[in-house]
């Protein structure tokens, strides 16, 4: 098999909206009185809105309108932040990574849990750069399930086996690997370690660790990439 197209995780892997993220879930228990902590708001990474926030409610039972209210809340606070952002917010390597597929032939996609990829793609200036987005909005079951990467390869018109799937968070690993992708993390071993391989960020991703990933469904001799 040969590597065919590459899949992307949007936060914590293009941009850093993870942190917008927990800031504002953290607003919103600060609001209601709930306790969140840095610990369980990286839990959360790659994780749906209601999903999150029934983590954070931590067993107490709200009403659907309640349930429903705190997440327009929560969003409504992601968006107003949303409004800073800019093209530099863009993690590095992201765009010598995507010119490097584009010439090479390969499709490129965006697997996002987030109802607000779409913007927040626009917002940094790359929405164009991607053949396929599948989003919060795509799927009825999202991470870990593997449905938002089976969904992408679908719409790429490419088998699984030949996909790369770059992920940030455990959720989306097991998905990426459910769905019969080779993974790599991006970001710390100790958050990403189920993935077939770990780098730092995209700037430290060669094209060519990515095919022999695929051709051999083996990860490269320098199994790990952190630095």
């Amino acid at each position: 098999m040969t590597l065919q197209a590459l899949i992307f995780d949007l936060d914590g892997v293009l941009t850093d909206t993870a942190e917008l993220h927990y800031r504002t879930w953290q607003r919103v228990a600060e609001e209601e009185g709930f306790a969140f902590s840095r610990s369980l708001g990286d839990q959360l990474r790659g994780v749906s809105r209601r999903a999150s926030l029934e983590a954070i409610l931590a067993g107490r039972v709200l009403s659907e309108a309640q349930m429903t209210a705190l997440q327009a809340r929560k969003n409504d606070h992601f968006l107003t932040m949303l409004n800073h952002m800019t093209p530099a917010d863009l993690l590095p390597g992201v765009l010598p990574l995507l010119d490097d597929a584009r010439a090479s032939g390969l499709r490129t996609a965006v697997a996002s849990a987030s109802q607000n990829a779409h913007a927040v793609l626009d917002r940094l200036g790359i929405r164009p750069r991607f053949d396929v987005i599948c989003d919060g909005h795509s799927v009825l079951h999202s991470k870990p399930a593997p449905d938002l990467f089976l969904l992408a390869a679908t719409r790429l018109s490419v088998p699984p086996s030949a996909c790369v799937v770059f992920e940030d968070a455990a959720a989306g690993i097991v998905g990426a690997r459910a769905a019969g992708m080779m993974v790599v993390g991006v970001g710390p071993p100790s958050r990403v370690a189920a993935a077939n391989l770990v780098v730092s960020s995209l700037a430290n991703v060669r094209l060519a660790d990515l095919q022999r990933l695929v051709a051999d469904r083996q990860p490269p001799a320098a199994e790990e990439m952190y630095a």
